[in-house]
């Protein structure tokens, strides 16, 4: 017995390794579909291949906008359509609905309702930071108000929509034919400026979705200006021309520059956005709150209706009271807050006014707790993903996107050199059979009139080509004067000036990079215009709450009332509680300290407690301070700081040790840590001390006690389901199981005659029920139905 002894509370830790977590298998990727015959493939197979056609077809066709031009399909198909309509910035605007029919009946296979808010969205100046239609008519609101019916609005092209039209029959892009091959409309537009920066993007695809936000047209161009002139320039370099996304609405940028590096730089992110406020001064020493500037997507309406729900919540559904972070919160506004109003109008877009309850509040808390509790302050996420020009969607970085743009636009203007070009040349020969037709008037008069094929007959006499010969018999008598002949020559010579130069650039890289930079920088000069969002790093408003540290008993009762009385003088026979109810748990800690709800589902809920109420009252139901699921009960509590481990088992014989700090949540939902099967439930749990600790002890429901080393027990900071405790019979649950020491172990339960009893046993006793773990154990002496093990 004495050997046994000491097997048990002196062995070393034996290694587990049966019980170790392999890592998965990875799964094999399906090879991709071939080329399916409709009418003899399998359905699943046919199925993948249209599903992966029409994949294809919402991301490059209808989702993500074009790297080059920073248009989707549609808007694209809308823009060109109005073009044709030669609704030029100048022109008398037109019924949207005619520009809707037009564009669905020559180019876009898809909806009017999908077309209309396409042009909606272009021309709302509070959603585009450049608007590309000139909206007439209701457009909607940045409070979310709808446009009106296309039938009531009108509109044209924008004076800056140029920078995408003016080019665009120049040869600068591919035209492809429409959905039914009877119309042709350009595949990209000529771009001077990269505009999916310039006014970003939003969409979301299948497998891929984009958020590109807007920027400032003069920092882009200084952006594309620098690498078009040192292509090397580092993202950081870049950075300092173009510092950030510039909103319609403005508002305030606090992300630190740093943060906004890594976002361009890996092309997926966000940022910390907040409003733009002013303190305004009032007659008696009176202030008030005056929002001037809302964050990106967020508008007026929105912030009122969160300060309605702050101050006048609703219950939530499957709750019949308001919970107590509810309570609290509608306190904490209502300390502060006395009205709210919105001014917004003509003269002020944004102007919502808050007024304090006293003006001796800190006006600096005051828009703090504001900023912290609604949309007034929030994030914008990044994700900079666009079709680029091999026509593959991809996240791209910010240098990305500015290089490939420029390519772009270097081969669209080497296009339109080319173009040009040739209209040059051709009109060059064109003046050059008619500056000779003038020095030999009288012989081609002469021809035409005695030949019976004229234009044969001047190929053969003057050695025309057949472009010269056509136009020379089409020419006017009056075209023929003297005075004709000087304008000939002068024209040539502007002609041959400009063939000059076109060659130059087409001949010369570097003269193309610099025509390249003087249009930018004078696109730049015409429609740029001041940044509207601040850039300024700031810390997010937080909220604290000084709580002061004092000591407290936290008191739980077995149908889930909870309390925290000051002290830990506390005498029991004081603490009462509703008729029924009695004591489940009690744990001494400080004020400052968080209390960990043990639920019999494995979850852990965390509370602190400072919120728990105090005084002699029952207190209040866990289900206000956490997400009990029905049927869920709490099955023990730890609170404060601790030095000691944790035993977690469930009544299927399975268990595992872990540290208390491991069992902390953030959420009201909790956390899942003890893997439990259903059926079962977590028992209470246990703390020991690992230093004097030296076995585990397990009883089942049938009175079966093991007690094995502490070793061969498992320690998951990250739960999980643990390994097998005790082995149990069918039917059979364990009921407890505790970490023992040198000292005895007391057993309670029912004996006979249904009377409460209980057994001692001393450190020698338990060595005759001791084993390896998973094994049966071995029945106590008397019969005894256990209810729980305590280590004296």
């Amino acid at each position: 017995m004495a050997r046994k002894q000491r097997d048990l509370f002196e062995s070393e830790e034996i290694p587990n390794d049966s019980n170790a977590i392999q890592p998965p298998t990875p799964p094999v990727p399906p090879s991709p579909p071939g080329d399916i015959d409709p009418n003899e493939a399998p359905l699943a197979q046919y199925a993948e291949l249209a599903y992966l056609q029409y994949a294809i077809s919402v991301v490059k066709g209808r989702a993500l906008p074009d790297i080059c031009d920073g248009q989707k399909p549609v808007q694209r198909r809308i823009l060109y359509a109005m073009a044709d309509m030669g609704l030029t910035p100048t022109a008398k605007p037109v019924k949207s609905a005619r520009v809707v029919g037009d564009v669905l009946g020559k180019y876009h296979p898809h909806g009017e309702v999908a077309a209309y808010d396409a042009l909606v969205r272009v021309a709302q100046d509070f959603t585009m930071r450049y608007p590309l239609i000139d909206g007439h008519g209701n457009f909607g609101s940045p409070d979310g108000d709808g446009a009106a019916a296309m039938r009531y609005t009108e509109c044209r092209l924008t004076p800056i929509a140029s920078l995408l039209m003016d080019e665009i029959d120049q040869g600068t892009v591919d035209f492809i034919p429409n959905y039914d091959g009877a119309f042709q409309e350009p595949s990209q537009l000529p771009a001077r400026l990269p505009f999916a920066l310039l006014n970003g993007a939003s969409g979301i695809a299948v497998g891929l979705s984009t958020e590109i936000p807007s920027h400032n047209l003069k920092e882009v161009a200084a952006a594309c200006v620098q690498l078009i002139q040192k292509p090397k320039t580092s993202l950081a370099e870049v950075l300092k021309l173009l510092p950030g996304p510039d909103f319609p609405g403005g508002g305030q940028i606090i992300s630190s520059p740093e943060e906004i590096q890594q976002v361009y730089e890996s092309g997926r992110g966000s940022l910390k956005i907040r409003a733009c406020w002013k303190i305004e001064e009032l007659a008696r020493g009176q202030w008030q709150i005056a929002i001037t500037e809302l964050p990106h997507q967020t508008n007026a309406r929105k912030v009122l209706e969160e300060i309605e729900e702050l101050t006048n919540p609703k219950v939530k559904l499957g709750k019949k009271s308001l919970t107590q972070d509810q309570i609290q919160m509608k306190q904490l506004i209502l300390a502060a807050l006395d009205r709210v109003r919105d001014e917004s109008g003509r003269e002020a877009r944004v102007r919502l006014i808050f007024e304090p309850k006293s003006k001796n509040q800190d006006p600096q808390a005051f828009i703090n707790l504001l900023l912290a509790h609604t949309s007034l302050e929030g994030n914008i996420s990044m994700n900079l993903v666009a079709v680029g020009r091999d026509g593959r969607p991809r996240q791209k970085t910010l240098l990305e996107m500015l290089q490939e743009w420029i390519e772009f636009r270097l081969a669209t203007v080497r296009r339109r050199a080319e173009h040009r070009l040739a209209q040059v040349l051709d009109r060059i020969h064109i003046l050059e059979g008619r500056s000779l037709v003038l020095l030999n008037i009288d012989k081609v008069i002469k021809i035409i009139r005695q030949s019976d094929e004229p234009k044969s007959a001047l190929i053969q006499a003057f050695k025309l080509s057949d472009r010269q010969a056509e136009d020379i018999l089409e020419i006017r008598l009056r075209q023929l004067a003297r005075l004709e002949a000087i304008k000939i020559e002068q024209e040539m010579k502007a002609l041959q000036t400009e063939q000059t130069q076109l060659k130059r650039l087409l001949d010369k890289p570097a003269a193309l990079r610099a025509q390249l930079v003087k249009e930018i920088e004078a696109d730049a000069e015409k429609y740029g215009d001041a940044r509207r969002t601040l850039i300024e790093q700031t810390q997010k408003a937080v909220i604290t709450v000084t709580v002061l540290d004092e000591p407290v008993t936290v008191i739980l009762s077995h149908k889930g009332w909870i309390r925290a009385r000051p002290g830990h003088e506390i005498d029991l026979a004081t603490v009462t509680f509703k008729e029924g109810d009695s004591l489940l748990a009690m744990q001494l800690c400080r004020s400052v300290d968080a209390v960990v709800l043990i639920g019999s589902n494995g979850r852990m809920y965390t509370v602190m407690a400072s919120a728990l109420p105090s005084g002699r009252g029952d207190g209040s139901p866990l289900t206000s301070l956490i997400e009990l699921p029905l049927g869920t009960r709490v099955v023990g509590m730890i609170a404060g700081p601790s030095k000691q481990r944790l035993l977690l088992a469930t009544s299927n014989g399975f268990g595992f040790t872990c540290d208390p700090a491991d069992l902390l949540s953030r959420t009201k939902a909790g956390k899942q840590f003890v893997n439990v099967e259903d059926g079962y439930s977590v028992l209470a749990p246990q703390l020991f001390d690992p230093g004097s600790a030296q076995a585990i002890a397990a009883v089942s429901e049938k009175g079966k006690l093991l007690v094995f080393s502490i070793n061969e027990m498992k320690h998951l900071a990250a739960g999980g389901k643990g390994v097998i405790l005790m082995a149990l019979d069918d039917n059979e649950s364990m009921v407890a199981a505790v970490a023992v020491g040198m000292k005895p172990l007391l057993v309670s339960g029912i004996g006979r005659a249904g009377k409460r009893t209980e057994i001692r046993l001393t450190t020698n006793q338990l060595n005759e029920y001791a084993g390896h773990r998973s094994r049966k154990g071995k029945l106590l002496p008397s019969k005894l139905k256990p209810s729980a093990l305590v280590a004296t």
